[in-house]
Order: C-alpha cells, then sequence, then structure tokens
C-alpha cells in the first residue's frame, strides 16, 4: 500500500465528518428503525474504508472500498426518504447529499487507482 495508514486517506477522513454530521442530528428521531439504519450506514462508510486497507490486500481493498461505497448510497438514499418523512430539512438533506456524492466519487478513484496499482505490479 502506498499509504502507511487508512487515516492518511482523505476519503477517510471526510467519511468520519459525514458520519458525525449524519449521526448528531438524527439522535432524537422516534423513528428507531430509520435513524439506527442511517446511522449503521453513514458509521460503515469510514469503517469499510479501514477494514480493507488493514487487510493489507489489494483484492481486500478494493472489496471493502466497493462496500463503504455501497453504505454510501443507502445513507443518501436514507436522507431522501428522511425528508419525505419530515425529519430534515430539504437544505440539509441537499447538504450532505452533497457530501455524499463527493464521497462517492472519491471512492471510485481510489478504487480506480488501487485497481490499476495492482494490475501493473503483476505485469
Amino acid at each position: 500500500m502506498a499509504l502507511a495508514t487508512f487515516e492518511d486517506l482523505q476519503v477517510w477522513q471526510r467519511g468520519c465528518r459525514q458520519a458525525v454530521d449524519v449521526c448528531r442530528p438524527v439522535e432524537n428521531w422516534r423513528i428507531f428503525s430509520l435513524r439506527d439504519q442511517l446511522q449503521r450506514a453513514a458509521i460503515s462508510v469510514p469503517s469499510n474504508i479501514a477494514e480493507g486497507h488493514e487487510r493489507d490486500s489489494s483484492g481486500d481493498f478494493v472489496r471493502f472500498l466497493r462496500i463503504a461505497k455501497g453504505s454510501n448510497g443507502e445513507m443518501r438514499t436514507q436522507l431522501y426518504i428522511a425528508q419525505d418523512l419530515g425529519l430534515i430539512s430539504s437544505d440539509d438533506r441537499k447538504r450532505l447529499a452533497t457530501e455524499s456524492k463527493e464521497i462517492a466519487a472519491m471512492l471510485q478513484g481510489l478504487i480506480t487507482s488501487v485497481q490499476s496499482r495492482s494490475k501493473g505490479s503483476e505485469n
């Protein structure tokens, strides 16, 4: 791995901030299933980045980055549902969704980069 630790990855850092930004405002929601699922999805993003990096295998890293990307999309979907239920404002949903889309693009870029490096080292 080119980076010493997952903490060095900007996408992990932003994923952690996103998780905090999502988890704080939902603490008092009365729809517990949506609250809990949204929190789990948000926390899953940086957690899977870290887990994949710690596996010390390019294939595993890519697999966990894809899981993180999926969790990110799941979280964004739940934000739309929360807005429709009146649990968050349109402005908050837009702000969080914009950050989520940027993180998704970063994850895709990292996936592509790791795959390219992995293929290059096979030759």
